[in-house]
C-alpha cells in the first residue's frame, strides 16, 4: 500500500476517561509525554499493528473524536495537493521536533485526515 495509515488519534474532551475505559477494554499500554506547558500527549501501544495517541481535545465545544493518519513521501506537496483539489487545511504543516510532520485537511465530503512525514 503506497500510503498506508500509520497512527490513530483520540481528541477526547476527557482524557482521563478515555485513558481508563480504553486501558481496560483493551488493555494498551500508555505512556503519558509532556509535549509542552499543560499539554500531555498519550502514546498508544497495541502491541502489534498501528499505534496511535490520545490528547485532550483542543477545538472548544467540539466532541471527543478520532483521527486517522496517512503518511506521505512530501508533506508540503501532498498538503498543497490535497487543497488543489478541494480540501481545506485545518492544521497547515506543522513540525514535531525529532518526530517529523503533520497536516489536517477536511476532505470535499467534509471528512477530517492528518497527513504525516517522518523526520
Amino acid at each position: 500500500m503506497a500510503n498506508p495509515f500509520v497512527h490513530v488519534e483520540l481528541h477526547t474532551t476527557d482524557p482521563a476517561k478515555a485513558k481508563d475505559f480504553y486501558g481496560r477494554l483493551f488493555t494498551w499500554k500508555m505512556e503519558d509525554v509532556q509535549m509542552g506547558p499543560g499539554m500531555t500527549y498519550t502514546m498508544l501501544k497495541p502491541g502489534e499493528g498501528t499505534g496511535g495517541g490520545l490528547m485532550k481535545q483542543m477545538a472548544p465545544g467540539a466532541p471527543s473524536s478520532w483521527l486517522a493518519y496517512v503518511i506521505v513521501d512530501d508533506i508540503n506537496a501532498s498538503t498543497a495537493l490535497a487543497k488543489s483539489l478541494g480540501a481545506q487545511v485545518v492544521t497547515d504543516v506543522t513540525e514535531i521536533p525529532g518526530m517529523g510532520w503533520f497536516s489536517i485537511i477536511t476532505d470535499p465530503t467534509g471528512a477530517v485526515l492528518g497527513l504525516w512525514k517522518t523526520a
